[in-house]
C-alpha cells in the first residue's frame, strides 16, 4: 500500500495563495459583469413601475 503523502508548508502556502487569486479573479469578473450589465440597461431600468 501506498503511504499518504505528507505536504509541505510550502505546498500548502502555494496552493493557498493560488485559491485567493483565483477567487479575486472571479470577484473581479462578476463585479465587470454587472457593471457592463447596468451601463447597457441605462439609469431608466430603476424608474420603471413594479
Amino acid at each position: 500500500m501506498n503511504q499518504p503523502v505528507r505536504e509541505d508548508d510550502t505546498f500548502a502556502r502555494a496552493r493557498r495563495g493560488r485559491n485567493i487569486v483565483i477567487a479575486v479573479g472571479l470577484v473581479l469578473f462578476v463585479a465587470l459583469v454587472y457593471v457592463v450589465t447596468v451601463i447597457k440597461m441605462g439609469a431608466n431600468v430603476l424608474d420603471r413601475a413594479l
